[in-house]
């Protein structure tokens, strides 16, 4: 169960499992609660089901009756909103399994920007969340949140990372630009600290290339801001792209500036395609992903962030070292053997 097929982490893993687990044991069913019209990922050999609707709110009755008809032995959701609903559905299928993906470190995340969710009125993770049979976090520092900040007991938390995409794959070779390219992937939101980033990049003494893929309501500030301090020149800002891995196996280092993260899927992409990564301090995961000295660096400050991205460019770590770095860890067979593992454990209580 997901919002929508959109381009989005949380969208693109729930469908990735959801076409790849052994359908010799599982037959599956992927529910769109938006249009069939808004579509960034191809489905195929599973069934889909759009329940047309423009807002999670609207799609209680819709859900419902689908679970009535269906009768599923699980069911699984990924992203606030829908766990919510999902919760509150659970109330009436005492049968059926409710497992609830959360995306993010709640705690930190709801001090950085603040919901408005239609749920935002009552401590829906401290209550709705127990209704659940099981959540399900992407990384150690999630499920810390979930147990120690939430009140949720820790039977009933699991931890799978995101795997990684087939479609991402290392270069044979680090590229030979005449002046760094550096990258970002992700929205361009408050979270993901686009903004500390650049002021970064103004203790960088040299030419370079920054390319920020990605939209969102930050854009128009953080691009005035490049123009202020005239590094304009030096930003190209591509709002959307079905090429993600080729602009990351051009790019000399990837930089993330996020607050927080649940488990960076644009991170562990740029590290499967050989680009290794300086990344501000933040929970979510960041550090199962980040083995210093190996596929990047982690940082505290602009100091520490300059000190690194000049190290990683004369270190020109080998491709397939960075790689290897995260496939060995979060390869898509391995972890798809987590989630089939999940479903059948809870399936025998």
């Amino acid at each position: 169960m997901i919002p929508s097929l959109r381009a989005g982490g949380a969208e693109r893993v729930m469908s990735f499992v959801a076409q790849n687990l052994n359908q010799e044991l599982f037959e599956t069913t992927l529910v769109v609660i938006g249009s069939k019209n808004d579509y960034s990922y191809p489905i195929e050999n599973i069934n889909l089901v759009f329940l047309e609707k423009s807002r999670v709110l609207h799609s209680f009755p819709p859900i419902f009756s689908l679970l009535r008809k269906r009768k599923p032995d699980i069911v699984i959701s990924a992203i606030g909103h829908v766990n919510a609903i999902m919760a509150f559905e659970s109330i009436f299928f005492k049968k059926i399994i409710f497992i609830g993906r959360e995306v993010n470190v709640i705690s930190v995340l709801s001090k950085i920007q603040s919901s408005k969710k239609w749920f935002s009125f009552i401590d829906f993770t401290k209550y709705s969340y127990k209704l659940l049979d099981i959540i399900l976090c992407q990384s150690k520092d999630m499920a810390n949140d979930m147990q120690m900040n939430f009140d949720v007991p820790s039977k009933k938390i699991r931890i799978i990372n995101n795997p990684i995409s087939e479609s991402f794959v290392p270069k044979k070779q680090m590229p030979n630009n005449t002046v760094p390219k550096f990258i970002t992937v992700g929205s361009l939101v408050e979270r993901k600290g686009h903004m500390r980033i650049l002021k970064a990049l103004l203790k960088y003494n040299e030419p370079f290339e920054y390319t920020m893929l990605g939209d969102g309501n930050k854009a128009e500030e953080i691009l005035n801001f490049a123009k202020k301090n005239n590094i304009e020149e030096y930003i190209k800002h591509i709002p959307f792209t079905k090429n993600v891995s080729d602009y990351l196996k051009k790019a000399d280092v990837f930089l993330q500036g996020s607050y927080v993260e649940g488990f960076p899927n644009a991170l562990l992409e740029s590290c499967v395609t050989g680009t290794p990564a300086i990344v501000y301090k933040a929970l979510g995961g960041i550090d199962e992903i980040i083995e210093e000295g190996v596929n990047g660096y982690i940082v505290d400050n602009e100091v520490e962030f300059i000190e690194k991205l000049n190290l990683l460019l004369k270190q020109k770590l080998e491709p397939k070292v960075v790689s290897s770095s995260v496939m060995r860890k979060f390869n898509s067979p391995k972890i798809l053997k987590q989630y089939e593992n999940l479903f059948l454990e809870v399936l025998q209580k």
